[in-house]
């Protein structure tokens, strides 16, 4: 199960309910660096060879010297999770400097200390670029500024006891959200009003993308309004800023790189010794299929973390980091007149001092590993993007062509988006030559282009019974768009562990197509000569818990891959069962197509639901198997009243799992019918008691759309 905020993220990786490190990670940070704002860490720093230098202070917390030094009037926060964020903050930034001719920079957010924003002068300006995860939730890197901000007592640097300590900001906002979600966009909403509350002028409206939709186009849109306003606030006189592209990145082509010095597809800092979200652990896994005759494959991936330092708790998430199939490698190569020189080694970097990352991946490195491992090459191309690689169209009719994607908005969503085209098919669509776009400079492509993601899958294994094992349960993506129906979209992650499985199982190869990947690895790290396969992984905390006490019933609702979580939800129950704990009712309502074909874990569950006793079991809704469809939502009506007493007469947890736009709002809506009919409440009283389940977390949603 995974989670999306692009294109092809949308389609495999699906997009979780319950996301960010929450307090745990909020207490450590407080641990490691004291209060908000409080003393430097130190940190280690990159060289242009890639080695790590000595440790060193870490950069100004302080942003507004920082800016002061290098003469911004202009900061781009990013509260960013997938990287998107971070994204648009570099593009908002970019803009300042090119079209507006303010000078700007990007800003991880962590990475400074926000009390000082009571001093940053009224001729400058702040924009927050705020991503919502879950229920509401921060984005892991924001988790500190979110929590002092929304604090009972928000300090800052010097306007202590003043109730309205930001009178000098002025500021920007906008939000990633997805819409399919309870709490929209609400960090960029709640942002916005503590700002406000606070004394900060916001100088033009709040911006608003939704993930469900196009949050692209939403972003696009939102700036016609927006960047007059800031012309207003800033003093700006457009039509005498000179608008000419400065590039964000130099490229050089190296002769020769020491061997321990280049990087071939490793992630983070070959010299970091623990493991983390930015120095994922490779670890040793194993796979089977649990798709019975089918044409589909869903694989149960064990994943073992011992030596990786990493802990997790039952409900938490694995990231999991893969590779660019060969098939797009190869497209987008060859399009660029870079077949031949895919092994020339490359020095990729910032030019700009401030920039928020002074090297977009590991560097250096070869043209290889960029387009594997390091570049997102299956998103579709934004319209901007095309715009700025139109001029570099071997033929005008191929220059017209991608000019009037880049500004026909329902062109481009017929030809680009809907139909899930990568930038190597936009570009093979216009000219299909060998090297037809030999002349796009390549830091255009590092620009445009995100940087390659992992994928998120709820964790399936119980964190009592396997501490040292995680498992993970991942259905292989392939599908045709409703546009181009003679097209197959592949899904990256799933079909790179499906390759990987098929390399090491040979007799898994069933004869259906699938992309072939370079399933070794940098160096032969990921299939060695062992034939143990390895992939890179880090774990994420989740708010997607079970309840502390286990003798408290709990109700769960996960057809198809939904289902993962609460296999290691039930694993941990029996577990706990049969070290003599009391535990309550377990209810696991699961459904799928057929029961011989894609009922996941079938051979578990009745030894699991036996340890557990009679008032446990699992109730099945099979869509195919006869004359009309059966769902989750109908089992769960005709076991409404037993549903019902366990939720208020027991006080049960209620747990969903999977599709946000159908699924769970039609679950949803059966709960709600229930507090009516069987608990004698209006409608506005039974919305209401099922809001206040999700306030008290005994209603959890673990969701994607």
């Amino acid at each position: 199960m995974t989670n999306a905020s692009s294109m092809l993220d949308t389609l495999d990786i699906v997009f979780l309910g319950t996301i960010g490190l929450g307090t745990v990670a909020w207490f450590a940070r407080k641990q490691l660096f004291g209060r908000f704002g409080g003393a430097s860490d130190s940190k280690s720093t990159t060289a242009a060879n890639g080695k790590t230098a000595a440790p060193v202070k870490r950069k100004e917390r302080n942003f507004v010297k920082v800016m002061q030094e290098q003469g911004r009037r202009v900061i781009c926060f990013y509260g960013s999770q997938t990287g998107t964020a971070e994204d648009y903050a570099a593009r908002l930034a970019k803009e300042c400097s090119q079209n507006y001719g303010i000078s700007a920079m990007t800003a991880d957010i962590e990475d400074y200390d926000l009390t000082f924003l009571d001093t940053l002068p009224e001729d400058c300006l702040a924009f927050f670029v705020m991503a919502t995860y879950g229920e509401g939730e921060p984005t892991d890197n924001a988790v500190e500024f979110w929590d002092h901000l929304t604090g009972d007592d928000a300090e800052f640097s010097e306007a202590s006891g003043d109730d309205k300590p930001l009178s000098n900001l002025r500021y920007i906002v906008f939000g990633l959200g997805n819409k399919t979600y309870e709490h929209y966009n609400a960090v960029a909403r709640e942002v916005d009003k503590k700002l406000s509350a606070l004394g900060a002028t916001r100088v033009a409206e709040r911006g608003e993308g939704d993930d469900d939709g196009s949050l692209e186009e939403d972003f696009l849109a939102w700036q016609e309004n927006m960047w007059p306003a800031f012309s207003e606030a800033l003093g700006v006189d457009e039509a005498n800023v000179d608008k000419q592209r400065t590039a964000v990145y130099s490229v050089q082509e190296l002769e020769s790189v020491e061997e321990d010095k280049l990087y071939l597809g490793e992630l983070g800092d070959k010299t970091q010794r623990n493991f983390d979200a930015k120095k994922p652990y490779p670890a040793k896994v194993t796979m089977r299929d649990l798709f019975i005759n089918s044409d589909r494959h869903c694989l149960h991936v064990d994943i073992d973390i011992e030596g990786s330092g990493f802990k997790y708790l039952t409900g938490d998430h694995v990231a999991i980091w893969p590779t660019n199939s060969e098939v797009e490698v190869n497209r987008l190569a060859r399009l660029l007149g870079l077949s031949e020189k895919l092994d020339k080694y490359v020095m990729v970097k910032a030019l700009d001092d401030t920039a928020s990352k002074k090297y977009p991946f590991p560097v250096p490195t070869t043209y290889h590993s960029i387009f594997r491992h390091y570049l997102d090459i299956n998103v579709a191309p934004t319209r901007p993007v095309l715009a700025g690689i139109a001029q570099f169209a071997p033929t005008e009719e191929g220059k017209a062509l991608l000019e009037k994607l880049s500004k026909d908005k329902e062109e481009y969503k017929k030809v680009v988006a809907d139909a899930c085209r990568n930038l190597g098919e936009v570009l093979q669509m216009v000219n299909d030559q060998p090297g037809s776009f030999a002349s796009i400079p390549f830091d255009y492509i590092v620009e445009g282009i995100s940087r390659l993601q992992p994928r998120y899958y709820s964790i399936s294994s119980s964190a009592m019974e396997s501490p040292n094992v995680i498992s993970a349960t991942a259905v292989t993506l392939a599908y045709n768009p409703t546009v181009t129906p003679d097209r197959t979209v592949y899904g990256v992650g799933t079909n790179y562990l499906w390759a990987l499985h098929k390399a090491t199982y040979k007799d898994a190869d069933t004869g259906i197509y699938h992309p072939e990947y370079h399933v070794k690895g940098p160096r032969n790290a990921y299939l060695a000569d062992d034939n143990v396969p390895k992939v890179p992984v880090h774990v994420r905390k989740s708010n997607f818990k079970l309840p502390r006490n286990p003798s408290i019933p709990i109700i769960m609702v996960g057809p198809g891959t939904g289902v993962a979580p609460f296999r290691g939800f039930v694993h941990e129950r029996a577990f706990q069962k049969g070290h003599g704990k009391p535990v309550g009712t377990t209810l696991l309502f699961y459904g799928c197509r057929r029961s011989d074909e894609d009922f996941l874990y079938r051979d578990e569950w009745p030894g699991l639901f036996e340890t557990l006793g009679e008032e446990s079991r699992i109730i099945t809704a099979f869509s195919r198997e006869g004359a009309e469809k059966v769902y989750v939502q109908h089992r769960l009506h005709e076991h409404a009243q037993q549903v019902w007493d366990l939720i208020d007469k027991q006080g049960a947890y209620i747990y969903i799992c999977g599709d946000a736009k159908h699924m769970a709002k039609d679950v949803q809506s059966a709960f709600i019918e229930f507090a009516q009919t069987l608990g004698g409440k209006s409608p506005e009283q039974a919305e209401q008691y099922v809001k206040s389940l999700r306030s008290k977390g005994r209603y959890q949603e673990d969701v994607w759309s």
